[in-house]
């Protein structure tokens, strides 16, 4: 075995690191023999150096080899699952998977918390009474089965060197490393026994991939890599220069979801990123051959209320309301202070810095600051004006849900530096690019 310090100093002087040096390298993370100051100083010489797509394929095997994985071999339909990269009024996994399900798929979801400014589906799953984020394995399997998919949070039996990585790497500033982050994606995904896997990679100012050109990396490796470890993966570059659904926050989005799935009110650009990603993934299953009978599958599911029954069963079958879809406002605790923050002149909104209004939603209380914060489910933003509408002095550009009313007046301080109010602007595409 080759000694931690000398792995790390072959890798910060540039050298390719072979299978078995990188295999001995995690399972020493995962049992304990590797300390975090090692964790950290072999992170930030990936950071600089980069890894080959070899070297990626490798660290992305060996640590989903570290934990359980999970078999399929009874399923009468495809199993997959997508990813997104994070971003602000991001509720796709809990529409589309249901959706999916519906379509004859199996969606064996690890969902993950809110990280920084973005939201994480299963603070949101938490919204909803008695839900049960953490199932038992035979739960998780049974509701997978029965229901078609299932929603649970990453245990530490799923990739656990990843988790050590993970958070020395949000310690150490290499959370953007590309090569980590193909490896922290696809570790958990191939433990998951998938047939084929959709990604959403954000860009914009609320996206941890700014930059147009970084998302194409990302997407390149992400797609690379998986196909090396014998994953059949696509991938969509999607906008996050604005909120993506109507709505952010824990609840606000779980009412939201529901209100897509009976068809009360589809947000089109969210309308548009679920039926992209859910296309790709009915071609990924083999379930469709062509995109524009795909999109029409979909949209059919959706209106026959197939997936609506599906998201119920599945709720219901994770502890949660079994009557949810028919009297949400009975379960979706809602703020006490609710009001709209208007316009200042007539306009039209020009720009939004999406991280800023993802951050406050976590400084009104529905994000994590520390890991051990306890969620205020209740609050959040909503029924936002987005890039390209016009606005009159007084008009609504957004409603802040708060928990009282000092909250709401440093909410509203901090949105009205986050929303630029100009003279004309085009409104923004929500799927730039598409990767297969």
């Amino acid at each position: 075995m080759l000694l931690p310090r000398e792995f790390i100093k072959a890798k910060r002087d540039g050298r390719e690191l072979t299978a078995g040096e990188i295999g001995d390298f995690v399972r020493g993370i995962a049992g304990g023999q590797v300390n975090d100051a090692q964790i950290g100083a072999f992170a930030m010489a990936v950071y600089f150096q980069g890894m080959s797509m070899t070297e990626q394929s490798e660290l992305t095997l060996a640590m989903r080899d570290t934990g359980h994985r999970m078999e399929w071999p009874d399923l009468d339909g495809p199993v997959l699952d997508k990813h997104s990269t994070g971003g602000v009024g991001d509720l796709v996994s809990l529409i589309l998977a249901p959706l999916l399900a519906a379509c004859g798929a199996y969606i064996p979801m690890i969902s993950g918390r809110g990280l920084g400014h973005t939201g994480g589906t299963v603070d949101k799953l938490e919204s909803i009474p008695g839900f049960d984020v953490h199932p038992s394995e035979d739960r998780f399997n049974q509701t997978v089965r029965q229901a078609g998919f299932a929603m649970t949070a990453q245990g530490g039996d799923l990739a656990p060197a990843d988790g050590r990585m993970y958070a020395v790497r949000d310690l150490t500033a290499t959370v953007d490393s590309i090569p980590l982050i193909v490896a922290s994606i696809l570790s958990k995904k191939l433990a998951e026994g998938l047939d084929g896997l959709a990604l959403d990679i954000k860009t914009g100012n609320g996206a941890f991939m700014c930059e147009r050109n970084q998302a194409r990396d990302l997407a390149s490796n992400l797609i690379e890599v998986a196909g090396l470890a014998g994953l059949p993966c696509r991938a969509l570059i999607t906008d996050m220069n604005q909120p993506l659904a109507r709505s952010a926050g824990n609840a606000l989005e779980l009412m939201e979801t529901i209100e897509f799935l009976r068809g009360d009110y589809r947000q089109p650009r969210l309308e548009e990123v679920i039926l992209s990603l859910g296309a790709e993934m009915l071609l990924l299953g083999g379930l469709e051959k062509k995109q524009k009978k795909a999109r029409l599958i979909l949209n059919t599911v959706l209106d026959s209320g197939l997936a609506a029954e599906t998201f119920a069963r599945m709720v219901s079958m994770q502890g949660g309301p079994a009557d949810l879809l028919d009297q949400p406002e009975k379960y979706l605790a809602r703020a006490p202070v609710v009001r709209a923050l208007p316009a200042w002149i007539d306009g039209c909104v020009e720009y939004m810095d999406t991280r800023a209004i993802g951050l406050t939603i976590v400084n009104l209380g529905g994000g994590h600051k520390r890991i051990d914060d306890i969620i205020d489910h209740r609050v959040g933003l909503s029924d936002f004006c987005l890039v390209g509408d016009k606005v009159n002095e007084g008009d609504p550009l957004l409603v802040i849900h708060a928990a009282n009313e000092t909250d709401w007046q440093a909410a509203a301080e901090t949105l009205l530096e986050a929303i630029v109010l100009g003279r004309s602007k085009d409104a923004l595409p929500a799927v730039y690019e598409q990767f297969s």
